[in-house]
């Protein structure tokens, strides 16, 4: 069962103007963003006049280490790496999606969520498409191959503006790499060059350590195309708002990053600093819940001048959640992943720092391991606010039935998870951890969208104030 806020992908893209181990290459950047997907991976790289793709579920280094120890010559190819915010963990929803069609040869990877999904679905379904997958990532596909637009640019830039939601994407087309990111800006894209080898990532560090210094976040909306004849940008015809999603530094990406112009570590800190200073709570030691908590709970003890320790030690190789039928159960699997360092915590007023409550089982389990060590008192605080909305740009949060916060307030909460104490941080005061806060995405905070979501579907209740709902909108 989830308990956090759904990861949900990573992409990657190398162009080389010589014949370089483009598998090999691609290998590095997407095990360095390993974490924003661990479901499967998978690379598409050109040799000769075709598009070899290999793909498979599990980590990048189950699946591509097969190409470390081999020579393969190419000068093109994209990577992936996926979490499920649509379509289920299938090996036909592993990315990248190839397919040969009147447009060309093309293969995608894609970061993201298309929110008007199911209405562009079911026009192409009941005008006779076949579907090979149930990502939405698919329906960019179809879109390109059915445009009555001439070429190849013409028929993705007129899809693009038909698509809503966040897309970051990378596509091999015959010998070109282009590299899109969407006009809200919602999910990070960077590019880099270094030797005649251009690099596109999803983070910061899938370029670092590839020991590019020379590189840029695209901006949103910006459309660029590499090939033989080099690098063109242009921008997408649409005009929206940036709304980058705050979630990226709050937790999604890792802490050496940079991401939107800032230090993802830089703004961690904040958040935790500003939970520390609108908090009154006397306590003896702040413990963070790795390796999420990590960076906030260090702000948080900065400010408060209380000693930071590591009191949770964690299992690095238990792998991700799955679902357990009973408590003790899945009480058992949260000690396979974390558990508390008595010495550290016996006979102390602990401080708990963790990003964000998603359903509070996880929070309840980890109170009552602190406590049965010794801990006379645990405060829970929470560098994000409250979660109380589904997202429909790229995270898998669950139902408003499944949050939380949407059944209880703070001193509820604390009382059924067994804490002394819950606090979130507000808005506003996330707010004043960023620079421009105006350029940030809080929907799932407040339910006020962007743009028109599909609000008639399963997963949310009712609209938020002055948001309509989408035309067509659809049950996922």
């Amino acid at each position: 069962m989830q308990h956090k806020a759904g990861h949900f992908c990573g992409i990657a893209g190398v162009y080389s103007l010589d014949p370089i181990n483009v598998p090999k290459q691609l290998f590095f950047p997407l095990f360095s963003i390993q974490h924003r997907g661990q479901e499967s991976a998978g690379i598409a790289y050109r040799r000769g006049d075709e598009t070899i793709v290999y793909k498979d579920l599990g980590m990048v280094s189950q699946v591509l280490s097969r190409y470390l120890d081999r020579d393969i010559q190419s000068h093109l190819g994209i990577g992936h790496v996926r979490y499920s915010t649509q379509g289920g963990n299938r090996i036909e929803n592993a990315q990248p999606i190839h397919v040969r069609c009147n447009k060309g040869e093309i293969a995608l990877a894609h970061n993201g969520s298309i929110s008007n999904s199911s209405a562009i679905q079911k026009e192409l379904f009941d005008d006779g498409s076949i579907f090979q997958t149930t990502s939405d990532s698919e329906l960019i596909l179809h879109l390109i191959s059915r445009s009555r637009c001439a070429s190849f640019h013409d028929a993705l830039v007129e899809t693009l503006q038909r698509i809503e939601g966040a897309f970051s994407l990378v596509l091999m087309h015959d010998d070109t790499m282009i590299a899109v990111r969407d006009p809200s800006g919602f999910r990070p894209l960077f590019i880099g060059h270094k030797d005649g080898m251009t690099v596109v990532g999803s983070e910061s560090c899938a370029l670092d350590i590839l020991h590019i210094t020379d590189y840029r976040e695209l901006a949103p909306g910006e459309l660029v195309r590499v090939d033989r004849d080099g690098m063109a940008s242009e921008t997408l015809p649409q005009k929206r708002p940036t709304r980058q999603c705050v979630f990226e530094l709050i937790y999604f990406a890792r802490p050496d990053s940079t991401i939107f112009a800032t230090s993802v570590y830089g703004s961690r800190k904040r958040m935790g600093a500003e939970l520390a200073r609108a908090d009154g709570t006397i306590g003896d030691v702040v413990l963070p819940v790795p390796d999420s908590g990590n960076t906030a709970a260090l702000g948080y003890a900065e400010q408060a001048g209380i000693p930071f320790e590591l009191g949770l030690t964690r299992n690095h190789y238990a792998g991700r959640s799955f679902i357990l039928p009973t408590g003790a159960a899945r009480r058992l699997a949260v000690q396979m992943k974390l558990h508390p360092i008595r010495e550290v915590i016996d006979g102390k007023r602990v401080i708990l720092v963790d990003d964000s409550l998603v359903r509070g089982t996880t929070a309840r389990i980890l109170v009552a391991l602190i406590k049965e060590a010794g801990a006379t008192e645990v405060h829970l605080r929470l560098s994000s606010p409250e979660i109380r909305w589904p997202c429909f740009f790229g995270i898998d949060i669950p139902t408003r039935e499944e949050l939380i916060s949407n059944h209880m307030n703070a001193v509820e909460i604390a009382r059924v998870i067994g804490a002394d104490s819950v606090r979130f941080l507000s808005i506003e005061q996330l707010q004043r951890c960023l620079d421009e806060p105006q350029a940030y995405c809080f929907s799932c905070f407040s339910g006020r969208y962007p743009f028109a979501v599909p609000l008639t579907g399963a997963r949310l209740e009712e609209p938020a104030p002055g948001v309509r709902a989408a035309a067509g909108g659809a049950r996922r």
